[in-house]
């Protein structure tokens, strides 16, 4: 004769099941802090390459252009900023209130030569554009070196 495997019957086990999965699914993705410190997330961009030019482009829905600030040192250029928002709604019978903030940082390196007065940046609709020209090809010629015989040799 078998041996019976039934379980008994709980309804909330699913739950507790259902549970796990959106844990795993949302990771921390609601824990504001994380030792101590404002949490970040990463930016994401798009670097489009063009004849002249790259363009990188960053979705900041909610920001606005004070929010970001774009910095350029040693061939690294860094996007970065916080947002801050915060509604409350009262009505009779209750008082809702909603707060968001966030920060990033993001840093990309550029080529060699590009030069930080020539970067420009547009923002529109929530996208961060950021324009960066190509560094000028520098003409490299071939430099024969003469070889000269030191004296008594």
């Amino acid at each position: 004769m078998a041996k019976s495997t039934l379980k008994p019957y709980s309804p909330f086990s699913e739950l507790s099941e259902l549970r796990d999965r959106l844990d795993r699914v949302f990771g921390d993705l609601f824990d504001d802090l994380t030792d101590g410190k404002r949490r970040t997330w990463r930016l994401s961009v798009d670097v489009i390459e063009e004849d002249d030019s790259y363009k990188v482009l960053a979705d900041l829905p909610g920001f606005k252009p004070d929010d970001v600030k774009i910095e350029v040192a040693d061939d690294v250029l860094t996007i970065s900023g916080e947002h801050q928002e915060s509604e409350e709604e009262k009505e009779k019978d209750y008082v809702r209130r909603e707060r968001r903030f966030g920060s990033f940082s993001r840093s990309l390196a550029l080529p060699q030569g590009v030069s930080a007065d020539d970067i420009e940046a547009t923002f529109e609709n929530g996208v961060l554009e950021v324009s960066i020209p190509k560094p000028k090809a520098e003409q490299k010629t071939a430099k024969k070196v003469e070889i000269k015989s030191k004296a008594g040799s």
